[in-house]
């Protein structure tokens, strides 16, 4: 299983302003130091690009020299980190590109172990305008991760997720600080104590019996077979939107659970597509983003008004009505109960409304679906399983 973890926090002094990504491997290689003749290739570059500008602009007057042309670029991405006396070792990096021309937009973990057998267990990828530092050494990832936890405790942000997380105004993409322990603890007392797991444990059974319940009545479980995904996602809504909202969907043709499963689905499409990687990573093409951003703005807005409409507001309104007799009964009355308070804004209760969709309901269906599709493939595992629940 191959883990990524990200940080925009250096992994120590020399390492300003990296990316980190954790790759642990099985086969772990010495550090190799691979260093180039910075002068020569500099040298050689200069004389390309000059010459390129040469041919290409001989015919235009301009009034500062050509020179100039390559002599700044060269300086931008040969010199632009010399205060860094140690770098990891890694591929060389191209002009405005860096490596992006090398991995693209398969950085998979196959790519990244075969870099590693080249360049060692860490090793530094210029990606356009961003550095990102891999690390596959599970005792040098212990160090980052770790050691010095704190240094990366923030995760890095994209022009895409600002949108998404209103710039870091969630819990999860939120720099880690004061603000984010606060979130934290807000988050803590609805979801995470022991007295949550006793409140809701009959609850999650409740909504487990009903799904082998539906498979068992349903006719094509033996014969044609069935998509079991639709009816685990609707379990998955149903326990995270009782425990949040007290709240339930009917069934999967209910409007809302169609709703709310097509904003979330097209959100995490938009969020995890390879199709603004480019802009992210090269600021010069970032105008091209436009179209795009756009479709994320409107997206989010039409996301975050059915959220509140239907959910929040409703939550409001029953608050408000029960005045002093309020007994909270969900999360959203804890973190509701907060806001009025003064700790958090309602733009943060909403972007917390967004985190549990896509985190507690969304990548939870995914390891479910995994895990069922590993069981099924391997007979012997749920012999184990069983043996071990009995």
């Amino acid at each position: 299983m191959n883990i990524y973890a990200y940080s925009l926090y250096p992994i120590a002094k020399p390492f300003s302003s990296v990316h980190l990504t954790f790759f642990p491997s099985l086969n772990m290689a010495l550090p190799q130091h691979h260093s180039c003749n910075k002068p020569i290739l500099v040298t050689t570059l200069s004389l390309v690009i000059l010459a390129l500008t040469k041919v290409l602009y001989r015919q235009l007057y301009i009034k500062f020299s050509l020179t100039l042309v390559p002599l700044a670029i060269i300086y931008y991405f040969f010199f632009k980190s010399s205060t860094s006396t140690v770098i990891p070792p890694g591929p060389f990096p191209f002009p405005i590109f860096g490596n992006w021309i090398k991995v693209g937009n398969d950085l998979n973990h196959r790519l990244l172990a075969s870099m590693e057998q080249t360049y060692g267990p860490v090793f530094l990828l210029k990606l356009g305008s961003k550095n990102l530092v891999v690390v596959s050494d599970a005792e040098l990832a212990t160090q980052v991760l770790h050691t010095q936890g704190v240094e990366f405790g923030s995760r890095p942000r994209n022009v895409v997720f600002d949108i998404f997380t209103g710039n870091g105004q969630d819990m999860v993409f939120t720099v880690y600080g004061d603000h984010w322990r606060k979130m934290r603890r807000i988050m803590t007392l609805p979801f995470f104590t022991n007295k949550v797991v006793h409140n809701y444990s009959n609850m999650w059974e409740e909504e487990m019996d009903l799904v082998v319940k539906d498979l068992k009545k349903d006719e094509n479980v033996k014969s044609k077979g069935i998509v079991i995904r639709k009816r685990l996602q609707l379990m998955l809504y149903n326990i995270m939107y009782r425990m949040m909202f007290d709240a339930k969907f009917e069934s999967q043709e209910d409007p809302l659970f169609i709703e709310a499963t097509r904003f979330n689905s097209e959100r995490s499409r938009l969020a995890q597509s390879f199709e603004y990687n480019y802009g992210d990573f090269i600021p010069l093409l970032r105008p091209l983003l436009r179209g795009y951003l756009n479709k994320c703005r409107d997206l989010q807005t039409r996301r975050l008004a059915f959220f509140n409409n239907y959910y929040v507001e409703k939550r409001r309104e029953i608050m408000a009505a029960e005045g002093d007799k309020l007994k909270i009964s969900c999360a959203i009355d804890h973190i509701i109960d907060a806001q009025m308070k003064g700790e958090i804004s309602e733009e943060n209760v909403l972007y917390i409304v967004e985190n549990i969709n896509v985190a507690a309901i969304e990548t939870t269906l995914w390891s479910m679906e995994w895990a069922i599709a590993e069981l099924v493939n391997h007979p012997h595992v749920q012999h184990r399983i069983r043996q071990e629940i009995s």
